[in-house]
């Protein structure tokens, strides 16, 4: 039995909030059940787009280049110096393999320092490459992005660190893995 007044108006921490986690005014929004696990998928790249983790490289970026000399450095004994200029580098065209696939990401964290790659580094990462054994990739696993050095073996599927304070990720089945895609440079400052 329902009495007058004990139901609706207005509680305190009731109903759907006005705002996101950042203070931004939120919407619902319907879909297919069809298509919620896809964008569940997606979601965490999308966090990655708008924190400023990932930057994507502009289409046709314009081209800036930068002298290349025809000798190499000696990383031994010092040598002459060659002024000789061999040709212009775009580093755009050097770096980027597939420009409408490639996308830029800043890495977050240590475990995978012993492969060069540290806290602030840059990554090229390329999505048209097919991810193989022991490539780092950039990936999605269970909700959560990472970047770890892939493991697929006899059916076995691991995401490994380069650092053993952290373990590996083994795939069960009961596991979403989605490969974002394959890193193909490193980009970092001293």
């Amino acid at each position: 039995m329902n009495r007058k007044g004990t139901w609706g108006g207005k509680r305190r921490g009731a109903g759907r909030r006005s705002s996101g986690p950042r203070g931004e005014p939120t919407r619902p929004v319907r879909l297919p059940v069809s298509l919620a696990p896809h964008i569940a998928k997606i979601i965490p790249l999308a966090r990655a787009f708008s924190t400023g983790l990932i930057k994507v490289p502009a289409v046709e970026p314009p081209a800036r280049r930068t002298p290349l000399y025809g000798s190499k450095i000696v990383a031994g004994f010092p040598s002459a110096a060659d002024d000789y200029i061999e040709a212009r580098l775009d580093l755009n065209e050097y770096l980027v393999g597939h420009k409408e696939a490639s996308f830029f990401l800043r890495v977050k964290g240590d475990s995978m320092t012993g492969a060069n790659i540290h806290d602030g580094s840059l990554l090229i990462v390329d999505r048209a490459a097919e991810p193989r054994h022991r490539d780092i990739v950039v990936a999605v696993v269970n909700g959560e992005l990472t970047v770890k050095r892939l493991y697929k073996r006899a059916g076995v599927v691991k995401l490994l660190a380069a650092n053993e304070a952290y373990p590996e990720i083994l795939i069960k089945p009961e596991n979403e893995l989605t490969v974002w895609g394959v890193v193909k440079h490193v980009v970092h400052t001293f």
